[in-house]
């Protein structure tokens, strides 16, 4: 069992910076995948960024590329997501994810996800 703990959200204005963290709880952190997904009103559930269990590998959903950078530490058991150049587009609930297995490339799909955290809400203004 994992708990994953988010901080960081808030309301900034287009074009500010905004830094999610996500603390794990209760389990090992090290061998799993992790991920940052958004849900905007109506909308479903979106994968933003994920890292592979070790930080060698990341991937960035289209509409973040370039502005948006996921990083972990293992030794912390925490996943960062860093948000800059923020557009009103980006206003939603941020949720981090684990990998449901262990050495994994992090989930790709909310479906993938074995826990979640409880969400903090970011929101744009422009």
């Amino acid at each position: 069992q994992v708990q994953l703990i988010e901080s960081g959200g808030g309301l900034v204005q287009a074009g500010g910076s905004l830094r999610l963290s996500c603390a794990a709880v209760g389990r090992t952190f090290d061998p799993y995948g992790m991920g940052w997904f958004r849900q905007a009103p109506g909308k479903e559930r979106e994968l933003v960024a994920v890292s592979n269990w070790n930080g060698a590998s990341t991937y960035y959903a289209d509409a973040v590329k370039g502005r948006f950078t996921i990083s972990r530490d293992n030794f912390k058991n925490t996943v960062i997501l860093e948000m800059n150049s923020l557009k009103p587009e980006d206003t939603a609930i941020y949720y981090c994810g684990s990998d449901s297995g262990a050495y994994g490339p992090g989930p790709q799909h909310h479906t993938d996800v074995g826990y979640w955290g409880q969400g903090t809400q970011v929101t744009v203004s422009s």
